[in-house]
């Protein structure tokens, strides 16, 4: 396991919070992505959404970020405060985020099966038995936003 990272959904305030978070914690957002920087709309996000954040980074030390994104309303799954955070493992492999994704959803439920996205050589969401929220992470040689 390369780092863990602490993920956050906000209901469209993410900027915002963001905001707050850097006033806290002090630093500079290592990257900030609006749904509206994916080519083609491969999110399928509505056209009042695009500016909205898909991904921002906010380094709390040398290998621990908080990250977040905004859930929109064309997604399936509702905000709800209570979902609206992950543990995002970045992992060393392919192999090894199917294994953890495995094991983490066995008991559990899948939000999200292993696939390649435009971030991530292998990508998975699933919350485990106990209902903690996962995100696996294995970026591989891709290089978003």
């Amino acid at each position: 396991m390369i780092s863990t990272h602490i993920y956050l959904n906000f209901q469209g305030n993410t900027e915002e919070a963001f905001n707050f978070y850097r006033s806290v914690f002090g630093g500079e957002f290592l990257s900030v992505i609006r749904f509206r920087d994916f080519p083609g709309n491969s999110m399928g996000v509505a056209e009042q959404e695009l500016d909205k954040i898909a991904h921002i980074v906010l380094p709390l030390g040398p290998h621990v970020s908080l990250m977040a994104t905004d859930s929109v309303v064309s997604w399936s799954r509702p905000f709800v405060r209570g979902n609206n955070f992950y543990i995002n493992l970045e992992t060393e492999s392919i192999q090894e985020t199917n294994t953890l994704f495995a094991a983490l959803s066995e008991g559990g439920s899948v939000e999200m099966t292993p696939q390649e996205t435009e971030w991530a050589e292998c990508y998975a969401i699933c919350s485990d038995k106990f209902g903690t929220q996962w995100m696996l992470n294995y970026t591989g040689a891709k290089r978003f936003g």
